[in-house]
């Protein structure tokens, strides 16, 4: 009987705490349904507000990303405060979590430190093409802990931003135009001044190819079956690619006209006769 009262006085206490807490409950759900209305609205009016200015995209994904997880620890405060536990509690609370989470995640937060680094001092934007922890594609996206990359695939890359803010960076387009170095072979009897030529009327002849800086050929090297020559010529960003697949089609075509011969591996077998 003793214990049967025990389980009833407990049962009760349940019961009060409950009913105590009750109305604070609903409240802080209803705070939580509403915050999480308003948050959704005030990240809606935040990406208008940016869509009117004339602002650097990756500064906008990267304010819009802090700014909703921002509002979403206020609202967890919030919620947690209503349900009873104490400011000063709260912050003790906090405060410990933070050393433990911050200790656990000390990856998450030097990449947001590099997110940060990297829209301060902008080695890159949102639309270049770059080259990067061994993955190259053009800039998507730079938020808060990544930053992700369009490849040459279509496939999206995700880099962490600590990677990149310590990693080599190559930007093809900090620059608005480019040089390539052509390289191409032509046989020992082949003529030189012939094949510089054609290459350097090619260049003439491709509106996409800059007249200045003018291109130049030159002989690079004496390979084992070759005579290499390097061809140099700039082109803006934009019609860089288009130029240089030309470039390698009309030389093939042009060099078959001219009858220069463009070497490739073979290996000669001599038969000898006892």
């Amino acid at each position: 009987m003793e214990q049967l009262k025990d389980y009833e006085q407990h049962i009760e206490r349940a019961l009060d705490w409950f009913w105590n807490l009750l109305p604070n409950l609903l409240l802080a759900t209803i705070i939580l349904i509403v915050g999480l209305w308003v948050i959704k609205f005030i990240n809606r009016l935040v990406r208008k507000f940016f869509e009117k200015k004339d602002y650097d995209p990756a500064l906008e994904s990267f304010l819009q990303s802090f700014i909703r997880i921002a509002l979403k620890v206020l609202l967890l405060v919030l919620v947690v405060t209503q349900l009873g536990v104490k400011t000063s509690s709260l912050v003790a609370m906090v405060g410990a979590a933070g050393l433990a989470i911050g200790l656990a995640l000390q990856g998450s937060l030097a990449n947001f430190a590099g997110g940060v680094l990297i829209l301060l001092f902008k080695p890159f934007r949102v639309g270049d093409w770059i080259s990067a922890q061994g993955v190259d594609g053009a800039v998507k996206e730079i938020s808060i802990f990544n930053t992700k990359l369009n490849t040459f695939g279509n496939q999206i890359a995700i880099i962490p931003n600590g990677q990149l803010a310590n990693g080599n960076i190559i930007n093809y387009n900090a620059e608005p135009v480019r040089r390539e170095n052509y390289v191409v072979g032509i046989g020992y009897g082949s003529n030189i001044k012939t094949a510089k030529d054609i290459l350097l009327d090619i260049c003439a002849n491709d509106e996409r190819i800059l007249k200045e800086p003018a291109p130049e050929v030159y002989v690079d090297s004496l390979g084992d079956s070759s005579v290499n020559l390097t061809l140099r010529f700039w082109a803006p960003n934009e019609v860089f690619w288009p130029a240089r697949f030309n470039l390698i089609e009309q030389s093939k075509l042009r060099f078959d006209e001219a009858g220069i011969e463009i070497p490739f591996p073979q290996r000669v077998v001599h038969q000898i006769d006892d």
